[in-house]
């Protein structure tokens, strides 16, 4: 059976959320910082298991580039520099599945590591879900 395959892609700029519905009748909304966290890129996953590395500081990241690679993925840029991985059509909707366990790991791991969601020199605040309002959309 084939993956299911994006029918729309959303950058809701204002909230910092990529939208995705899929053939399946799946909407996904995963924050950019959520995104770039997980990215699948060998600077963030490591070339083997027990390499990742925690992204720190990411909390205000945007998106602001999304590129089609094929029919198969997106390579999306980010407000940071981050620009390498490809986010395939399964990724996204793996993560879309799996947000909120995945979110959770991530805001343990940070506190595990004593780090933060917050860009270095900003004022720290709770550790909490991105917020996912549907504020200020842009379609791309």
């Amino acid at each position: 059976m084939s993956a299911p395959q994006p029918t729309e892609i959303t950058l809701h700029q204002a909230s910092r959320v990529l939208e995705i519905a899929f053939s399946d009748g799946k909407v996904v909304r995963l924050p950019c910082e959520f995104l770039r966290v997980y990215s699948p890129s060998a600077e963030v996953r490591g070339h083997g298991s027990g390499q990742e590395v925690l992204q720190a500081g990411k909390r205000d990241v945007q998106i602001t580039a999304i590129e089609p690679v094929g029919t198969y993925a997106v390579r999306l840029v980010f407000s940071d520099g981050h620009d390498t991985g490809l986010y395939s059509w399964d990724y996204l909707h793996e993560l879309g599945a799996n947000q909120d366990e995945l979110w959770k790991e991530y805001i343990d791991r940070l506190a595990k590591a004593g780090a933060s969601r917050e860009p270095p020199g900003s004022v720290s605040t709770p550790a909490a879900r991105p917020s996912t309002s549907v504020i200020g959309w842009k379609k791309l």
